[in-house]
Formats: structure tokens, C-alpha cells, sequence
């Protein structure tokens, strides 16, 4: 079934638009019709006043009245002075209305067709009246000999020679009023040509329901949106784009550089060229970026997706962790069926007492470290933490050592601190440190004179109001110059695509309200020191 489509929004305006301008144009030449003929009638009768007065006050009209025959001499003037003043007709007559002068010579003797009692009564007259010319504006004017009316003059134009020039006006009129129309469809048609290319050919209420769902797609996305427009300028946002860089609900009109994002992420939302899956980090969120460049004829804005990745990001080192454990614990599984065979070995040939001595040597090694952690840190998922890190230390030929001063006890840490954020924290610091101590980050480790094995400290307390974690290693530190460095994205001594724990780092520490510090340690390696806040009253959450 064909369902009818309406005028597009273009075509009803052009519609609109050209039934308005005609109808204008047409209002107008009416107007100026009526107008002109009004001032045309008016025009006519002050020049007809003119004439009758200028020949009622002529001498030589009252010269030729006091003739036998006044028609004799008065009929040749009469007609010379309508022929020169443009009017209908000119006629003198007696007071008593007969014609002395007439344009047509039979109707002179006849009596003059009109009111002529003001003019008897010495006033001139103006009056439209239908004589022997058809109808006509005239004025009649009394003709004076001293104090005595001895004559009347009255001049006129009739009515067609009125509206004849006001057809011949009006003619111009009427094509003036065709040009101003022929010019306001055109104008109207290229507007609305261009605003039929700018709309697609949509109609009001295709318009009107794009717009509805528009706005009901852009809160309904779970993903941020932002449009930035040619200027940079945020020209729209939907809520998750807000609540990811925490912006307020007035973001709509501010440029870019105005809403003190990263360096990084402004960089990506200002970049000309497009953008796929960056990944960029906020004070407390990892969001993969996607930028796209709108381009219609010209560079119109640019559409920028975000993705929250912080979830997904801390899960993959967890995820990095639990890889790690299980690695260790292979590891361990490989060298503890080594020395069951040493053991075994041990008494097949007759040495049980070599074999009960290394077999508690061993497990005196063992056992010390983890009652060391499960003493100290009495928080299950920290605890579980270094021992797993302790295992992947050892495997890579570091000594993971828990320092006297540790000590943290269940049930200490605030809801606001949360587990996963905690081994973000420490699971980083760890790891760095470790591969800073082994000399697998790419520098060499130099190690402080006296220490015979790669080392890392730990230390977890609470001081005070504050939980303090610090990793210190054996490695090479931190030189000056990186100190600031070290904490932003991308940063690493160990080749690209690396870079990111300490700036996760920095970013757990800040959702905790904490500071992240980086000084040389003891040893001579590099010193992290993490302190976040216990009270709740100097936490907003």
C-alpha cells in the first residue's frame, strides 16, 4: 500500500513563503491604486479650480460680457486656454447658467448642466458631476465686474481622462509588483533549495521525530557522547560522557581546552585526524577513546565516543596477577618436585639425616615468610597479595622482604577503600620494583654495596589517620628529571606499549583521596610511598 508523503519542511515554506509574498505585493498595488486614484481625482480638481479662476479673474472675460455677443469673443479663448491647461473643457456662462462657450459649438445656448448657486453667491465650487461630457470633477467660479457677478466660469476633466491616467500608473504599477514578486519567488526558491539540502527533503514532522528519538538514543546510550562542533566548542553531551569527565550540566557552549582535562585526552578531542581506541586516563577513570571528524563540503565538528575501561582495566591485572600466580606456582610445583627428589635421593643412598636437614631447611624458609605476611597484614585479600608476589619475586631471582614496622589489622580499612583499588596500588608497586631489582626493565640494576641479592621492601601500616604503603627495590631509581614523569601514561623504561601501572597507580590513590610520593629508597633504588586517607569526615563520597 502506498502511504502519501508530505511536503518536505523546504517545500512548505517555499509554499508558505510565496503565497506571503503575493499577497504583500498584491495588498501593496491595491494600496497604491486606491491611493493614486484618490490623489489623481485630488490633482485633478485643483487643476480645474486653477483654470476656472484664472479665467474668471481675466479682463478681457469681463470685457467680452459687456458685448452684444460674448460668445464671438470668448469661445476662441475658452478653447485656447483648455487646450493649455490640459483640462476637459472650459465654459463661461451667464448667470443664469446659459452657455456662452462649449467644446462642442451645439451645446452653446443650452444651459450649463450643475449647481451653480454657491458661485451665484460668490464662492467657487467644486463639485463631480455628470454633464453632457459623461462625468467629471469641475469647479465653478463667479466672474466679477466690480461688485456684481456678471458671469460664471466653470472647467473640469471628466472621469475617463482621470482613470486613464491612473490605468496608465497602474499598468506600471502592476509590472513593477510582477518584477518584486518574480524576484521574491526566486529569492524564496534558492533559500529553500538550500534548506531542502540541508534538512535531506524531511518534512516538519520527520524532523520532529528524528529530533524525538535523537534525544531519547543519546540518554539511552550507556557510553559517553560528546559533539564538538568547528570550533572545538561542546555542542552537545549525554550523561554518561558527563559522569565519565566529570563534567557539570553546563559543559554545553565551553571549548575544549576550557574543561581542564589531561593534556593527553584534549589532545585527542582537538586532533583533526581520527582517533580509534585510545586509551587515556582521567584523575579517576581509564576511558578508551574514538574520534571522528564530521565533514559535509567542509569540517563541521567532530563526534568523540568514550568507554569506560577502568573495570575492565583493573580486572586485567588482577587477571595479570592470577597469570602471575600461577606461573610461580608451576615454578615452585617444578622446583619442589626437584628437591622431593633430592630428598628421596637422600635416603636411597642411606643419608636420612642429610635428607631431614634439608628437607626443614627448606621448609623452615618457606614457612617463615608466610607467617611473616599472615602476622603483619591481617587483611586476607593484601596477605593473599604478597605471597603471590613474594612466589613471582622469588622466580625471578628477588627477595620480597615485609618490613618490622608492618602491621595492619582486619576490619581497619574503610568501605571507601575498596580491595580491588588496594591491589592496583600495591600489585603495580610490586611488580615494578621487581623488575627494576632484576634488571629486566631494560636498565641494568646497580645495587647498593652490600646487598649480594636483588631486594624488595614492603611496608603496609596504618599511621595514624592514613594507611602508608611503601615499595622500595635494589634497582636503578628514579632519576630527577622523571620524577614527574614517571606517573604519566606512556611512561616507561621498557620499550612501548608499556607504561601504565604507575599511572594507575596515581589514579587508585586519588579515588582514595591519597598521594602517591617517589624518592631514592635505602638500598638505593627507587622508594613509592602511597598514603590514603582513614576518616571519613575528610573523605567525600
Amino acid at each position: 500500500m502506498h502511504v502519501p508523503r508530505f511536503r518536505s519542511l523546504a517545500g512548505q515554506l517555499f509554499a508558505m513563503q510565496v503565497v506571503l509574498v503575493a499577497a504583500v505585493v498584491a495588498g501593496f498595488a491595491f494600496f497604491t491604486y486606491v491611493t493614486d486614484r484618490t490623489q489623481a481625482e485630488d490633482t485633478a480638481r485643483r487643476q480645474v479650480t486653477a483654470a476656472a479662476t484664472a479665467v474668471a479673474d481675466s479682463p478681457s472675460v469681463v470685457a467680452a460680457v459687456r458685448t452684444p455677443d460674448p460668445t464671438a469673443v470668448l469661445q476662441p479663448y475658452a478653447e485656447r486656454v483648455r487646450k493649455d491647461t490640459g483640462v476637459t473643457f472650459v465654459v463661461i456662462m451667464a448667470p443664469d447658467g446659459t452657455r456662452w462657450t462649449h467644446p462642442e459649438p451645439d451645446e452653446i445656448g443650452r444651459t450649463y448642466l450643475g449647481h451653480i448657486d454657491e458661485a451665484l453667491s460668490g464662492r467657487t465650487y467644486s463639485e463631480t458631476y455628470t454633464g453632457t461630457l459623461g462625468p467629471s470633477v469641475r469647479t465653478v467660479a463667479p466672474v466679477r465686474d466690480g461688485g456684481r457677478i456678471v458671469a460664471l466660469v466653470s472647467a473640469g476633466i471628466t472621469i475617463d481622462r482621470i482613470s486613464e491616467q491612473v490605468r496608465q500608473q497602474v499598468t506600471a504599477l502592476l509590472g513593477m509588483a510582477g518584477a518584486a514578486l518574480v524576484l521574491g519567488g526566486v529569492g524564496t526558491y534558492v533559500s529553500n533549495a538550500r534548506l531542502r539540502r540541508h534538512t535531506h527533503g524531511m518534512n516538519a514532522a520527520e524532523l520532529s521525530a528524528m529530533h524525538d528519538y535523537h534525544q531519547a538514543a543519546l540518554h539511552a546510550v550507556r557510553e559517553g557522547l560528546v559533539m564538538l562542533d568547528w570550533q572545538r566548542r561542546i555542542a552537545l553531551i549525554n550523561d554518561g560522557a558527563r559522569e565519565l569527565l566529570g563534567l557539570d550540566a553546563d559543559a554545553v557552549g565551553k571549548g575544549v581546552g576550557e574543561l581542564g582535562l589531561p593534556p593527553g585526552l584534549t589532545g585527542a578531542l582537538l586532533a583533526s585526524e581520527p582517533r580509534i581506541d585510545e586509551l587515556h586516563l582521567t584523575a579517576d577513570r581509564v576511558l578508551v577513546v574514538s574520534t571522528q571528524p564530521v565533514v559535509g563540503g567542509e569540517r563541521r565538528g567532530t563526534v568523540v565516543t568514550l568507554r569506560d575501561h577502568t573495570e575492565l582495566q583493573s580486572l586485567t591485572g588482577e587477571l595479570d596477577s592470577e597469570r602471575g600466580f600461577t606461573q610461580a606456582l608451576r615454578a615452585q610445583a617444578h622446583e619442589a618436585a626437584n628437591r622431593l627428589h633430592t630428598v628421596v635421593s637422600l635416603i636411597e643412598l642411606g643419608r636420612v639425616d642429610e635428607a631431614v636437614q634439608f628437607a626443614t631447611a627448606e621448609l623452615e624458609l618457606a614457612q617463615a615468610l608466610t607467617d611473616r605476611v599472615v602476622t603483619a597484614v591481617a587483611e586476607p585479600v593484601l596477605a593473599a597479595l604478597l605471597l603471590g608476589k613474594a612466589a613471582q619475586a622469588n622466580e625471578s631471582g628477588v627477595e620480597l622482604v615485609l618490613t618490622d614496622d608492618s602491621r595492619l589489622d582486619d576490619g581497619v580499612l574503610p568501605p571507601w577503600l575498596p580491595q580491588r583499588d588496594l591491589v592496583t596500588i600495591l600489585g603495580n608497586l610490586i611488580d615494578n620494583a621487581v623488575e627494576a631489582a632484576s634488571g629486566t626493565g631494560g636498565v641494568p640494576a646497580q645495587r647498593a654495596a652490600g646487598t649480594a641479592r636483588a631486594r624488595v621492601t614492603v611496608t603496609v601500616r596504618t599511621d595514624e589517620d592514613e594507611l602508608v604503603l611503601r615499595v622500595a627495590d635494589t634497582g636503578p631509581g628514579v632519576r630527577a628529571g622523571d620524577v614527574d614523569a614517571v606517573f604519566q601514561r606512556g611512561w616507561s623504561t621498557r620499550g612501548p606499549g608499556r607504561g601504565l601501572g604507575l599511572a594507575l597507580v596515581r589514579q587508585a590513590a586519588h579515588r582514595g583521596r591519597g598521594t602517591v610520593e617517589v624518592a631514592q629508597g635505602p638500598d638505593g633504588g627507587a622508594e613509592f610511598t602511597v598514603r590514603l586517607r582513614l576518616r571519613a569526615t575528610e573523605v567525600s563520597i
